[in-house]
């Protein structure tokens, strides 16, 4: 079994990650665009992917932070629907979850 403290580490960890992917992104995004207009074309193309991936690692940072704020409060591990448990494997599994099985299906 994963202890809260386990966890919270473990999301800490990919927090850090993510934002460092994320500045990285950042930065690739800010260069200046090729004069070759074939080239922008290419580099707009590449400039809406990596866009599409920074708003996919903000949105984990999000639920992190969320799940964060649940450990500081004493309702980690609670569903938020329910208000049964969420089962330690599933926690395990998916430290950001919110929801029991039963009820996320």
């Amino acid at each position: 079994m994963t202890s809260t403290a386990e966890i919270r580490a473990t999301l800490e960890a990919r927090l850090k990650e993510l934002g460092a992917e994320v500045e990285k992104l950042e930065a690739e995004g800010g260069q200046p665009l090729d004069a070759d207009w074939s080239e922008q074309a290419n580099q707009l193309e590449e400039l809406e992917t990596a866009e599409g991936l920074e708003q996919v690692r903000l949105s984990e940072a999000r639920a992190i932070n969320a799940a964060l704020q649940r450990i500081d409060n004493g309702s980690y591990g609670v569903c938020a629907s329910c208000g049964g448990e969420i089962a330690p494997a599933r926690l395990a599994a998916q430290p950001t979850a919110t929801l029991c099985i039963s009820c996320a299906a």
